[in-house]
């Protein structure tokens, strides 16, 4: 039995030795991994991937590949895991206000190349008492005193920031949405057919063509389709060549007008206000009229309530429509429900047949059939 015991105990203690020496294994293997991590970064980040060449592409006219490396702030030597891109590109576009975009980018082992496009001048920036010249991408170039040619014109931005290089930004952050909605659009599209932009409200901008046409574009959602769609309405041919408004209605629809008015909505229903009438249930038509000629039509009114018919002729004479002297009378009475027109109109050789006269003596509006009218002149002829 003692033996048994001892045996048992012996093998006890060699597992837990086992186990022992396999943690302190992973310890180890640990420990030295780490160490050739460590070893590993430090080399890369002070020996290996050193730039020892470094390229310059794209439109840069108007700077030469020195300075635009010089802008970028980076040298030769230059680790490229220290590299800050976006810092740098950050920096060329400060430094250097004619490039409209950079682009850094690593090119390991040991390379780095820098890409840049030029600013191409697109948009005046009216605020005022001055304009802003713009680029595409919306940096501003120059504060002028004076609107570019051939560039469109922009009001209503209220740009917060006049200084050269910077961005074009508004305070107002939908204005600021708004603008770089419609530059980055019309800029895409490469059309010179527009004006000028109004976007004094931002949520009802207006659009001025060249050819005459002016758009009210509603808000900034939806600037491109907008835009698609007025040109679209602008080259049908019943819309072509002519001149008027285009008005959004809704987000979907264009309606063209020769007139600023009112645009009816597809589906509104119409007002269902009664037309007036008077006593007699004649429509009531709201005309201007001098003193004597209300005084007359009033006087004229009263009598038709009479029972009597009248017979005796009424005259109502305008002197106010002819610069030359001339009259218009109206020589009418009425009788047996017609309505006899003996009209005559004279010029300063007076009344009478002469060449400058025309006499109607034969005019009849009959009232008791309701939809008969005849008209008969001297010479015979009917309507």
């Amino acid at each position: 039995m003692k033996d048994v015991e001892k045996t048992n105990v012996e093998r006890q203690n060699s597992r837990k030795r086992i186990r022992r020496r396999k943690r302190m294994m992973n310890v180890y293997g640990l420990v030295v991994l780490l160490l050739v991590l460590t070893a590993g970064i430090t080399i890369s980040y002070t020996f290996l991937f050193n730039i020892n060449e470094i390229r310059v592409a794209g439109q840069s006219d108007m700077y030469s590949a020195e300075e635009i490396v010089a802008a970028s702030g980076i040298n030769k030597g230059d680790n490229l895991l220290r590299l800050d891109c976006e810092k740098s590109e950050q920096m060329i576009l400060d430094s250097l206000l004619y490039v409209e975009t950079a682009k850094v980018d690593r090119d390991f082992p040991s390379s780095l190349d820098i890409t840049v496009t030029k600013c191409i001048p697109a948009f005046n920036v009216n605020y005022g008492d001055g304009t802003l010249l713009v680029s595409k991408k919306g940096k501003i170039l120059a504060d002028n005193g004076f609107i570019t040619e051939g560039l469109p014109i922009i009001y209503g931005f209220d740009p917060a920031d006049h200084n050269p290089g910077k961005p074009a930004a508004s305070e107002n952050e939908h204005k600021n949405d708004a603008f770089h909605e419609l530059i980055s659009t019309m800029a895409a599209k490469n059309d010179d057919s527009i004006m000028t932009v109004d976007m004094s409200d931002e949520h009802a901008i207006i659009v001025n063509y060249k050819n005459g046409m002016i758009f009210k574009m509603g808000n900034w959602n939806d600037v491109e389709y907008k835009l698609n769609l007025a040109e679209t309405v602008m080259q049908d041919e019943t819309v072509k060549g002519k001149k008027g408004y285009l008005t959004m209605i809704g987000t979907k629809q264009c309606s063209f007008r020769t007139s600023d008015g009112p645009v009816a909505v597809p589906g509104a229903e119409e007002p269902t206000t009664q037309p007036m009438t008077d006593e007699y249930g004649y429509p009531v038509i709201k005309s201007e009229h001098d003193p004597k000629q209300e005084e007359v039509l009033n006087d004229f009114n009263n009598n038709r309530g009479t029972t009597e018919p009248t017979t005796a002729a009424q005259q109502w004479t305008d002197y106010s429509g002819y610069d030359d002297g001339s009259q218009w009378s109206d020589n009418s009475y009425q009788q047996d429900n017609q309505w006899t027109d003996n009209s005559q109109w004279s010029g300063d050789s007076g009344q009478g047949t002469a060449d400058n006269s025309w006499t109607d003596q034969s005019t009849q509006w009959s009232d008791n059939s309701g939809d008969t009218v005849n008209y008969d002149n001297n010479s015979g002829g009917q309507w």
